[in-house]
């Protein structure tokens, strides 16, 4: 059962795994084997992902690079190759969400949003695949979301996007798939991370419709999308493809679901 989910020798980037649910991936992966490359474009954070790696006695190649740029995308993923190896596993995890209302939205932070988003996922994976494809062998893992099948007020830009990757992630296997390349997405629910702290206190409504609407009762910790993040990486899923797993605690299942009215 171990070696099913044995890593080892493999090389894993996870693109924007500073902090959150994408630390709590790269430290996963890392546990179960992987070399771990972790990209940012902010010293202090590339240094405190270092320092969390450290902790555990792991090790992590951090660079910086721009994900929207091909340019810096090109540059930093031969620093990867020449390095460490050629990725086997690349976890798309980089994105931005900004929550502004359609009519007070430029079209500046609109576009950045898609660039970051559903544009980097594209170049990066189109930079990494052909190399997998040479191997016959590879894992791709886009970070999509609940709103990659529902919208909100204030996040247009946001769930147009991951509506986006979703279905990036279903041609990129449509395509990829013949090479023994699994690309799958996995779409988070309500994540109790260092940005939503705020809205996670007692009494706050937005935590009050997470924990009433939940059929789980509780906030997702990193963690939880961390454990899909590695049976999507491991050989435990190499017949599956195409496919978002959704780490939500119920709430797509049933998002009419009210704590105490429906527990019969």
């Amino acid at each position: 059962m171990k070696d099913l989910f044995d890593l080892t020798g493999k090389v894993a980037l996870v693109t924007g795994g500073t902090h959150g649910i994408g630390l709590a991936i790269g430290l996963l992966l890392a546990r179960a084997g992987a070399k771990v490359c972790v990209n940012d474009l902010q010293d202090d954070k590339l240094q405190s992902c270092r320092d969390s790696f450290k902790k555990e006695g792991l090790d992590v190649f951090t660079l910086k690079f721009n994900v929207t740029d091909e340019h810096d995308v090109d540059n930093g993923i031969s620093l990867i190759e020449k390095s460490i190896g050629s990725i086997d596993i690349l976890v798309n995890n980089a994105g931005i969400i900004k929550r502004i209302p359609i009519l007070d939205m430029t079209i500046a932070d609109y576009k950045q949003v898609i660039d970051v988003d559903l544009v980097a996922p594209l170049i990066i994976s189109k930079r990494v695949v052909p190399k997998m494809i040479k191997k016959r062998n590879g894992k791709i893992i886009n970070m999509c979301s609940m709103m990659s099948v529902y919208g909100r007020n204030t996040v247009s830009a946001y769930a147009s996007a991951k509506g986006g990757l979703k279905l990036l992630t279903q041609n990129m296997t449509c395509e990829w798939a013949k090479y023994n390349i699994q690309i799958n997405g996995i779409g988070p629910g309500y994540i109790a991370t260092s940005q939503t702290a705020p809205i996670r206190e007692n009494g706050h409504p937005f935590n009050d419709l997470v924990m009433t609407r939940t059929p789980a009762g509780r906030w997702g910790e990193p963690e939880d999308v961390a454990n899909a993040a590695l049976f999507l990486a491991s050989g435990a899923s190499n017949f599956v493809n195409g496919h978002i797993l959704y780490v939500d605690g119920g709430i797509l299942a049933n998002f009419g679901y009210v704590k105490g009215e429906n527990d019969l």
